[in-house]
């Protein structure tokens, strides 16, 4: 996969005098694929690089609930910077694209949806082990 395949979604904002609500939903094309497993991060310290690996199976929904961050995504060619700060919207992340997330404000709590299940297996945790799989991907 390439860095062409990672994409901001905008989830529905329902606003009433209650406040306001985000749907994520599998069914009506909102969201990309059958949730798995959830998890978030939050009291990330100043200066932390969270992530900073590839997943062979697995592909991500990344939301700022609160607070800002930065993922910077890679493909082994190029790579990109998405700034995370509004809670309606999302990055989505397919398989084997290096993704690092940083610069995490204060506030930060970072909600992340898998498609799978975790595996320690499916993880590539070193960043030339990943260009060498890319590359024999390619081969």
């Amino acid at each position: 996969m390439n860095i062409d395949g990672v994409k901001l979604l905008n989830f529905s904002n329902i606003e009433d005098m209650l406040g306001k609500q985000i749907e994520l939903s599998e069914e009506g094309g909102k969201f990309p694929f059958k949730i798995r497993r959830i998890f978030y991060s939050y009291a990330t310290e100043k200066g932390t690089v969270r992530g900073a690996h590839a997943n062979r199976e697995s592909e991500f929904v990344l939301i700022s609930v609160s607070g800002t961050l930065k993922v910077r995504v890679d493909d082994g060619k190029r790579e990109k910077v998405y700034d995370l700060e509004n809670p309606s919207m999302g990055l989505y992340i397919p398989r084997m694209v290096w993704k690092e997330m940083y610069d995490f404000s204060e506030d930060s709590v970072l909600l992340v949806t898998s498609s799978e299940p975790y595996d320690v297996n499916e993880y590539i945790r070193n960043y030339d082990d990943f260009l060498m799989e890319i590359k024999n991907r390619e081969n």
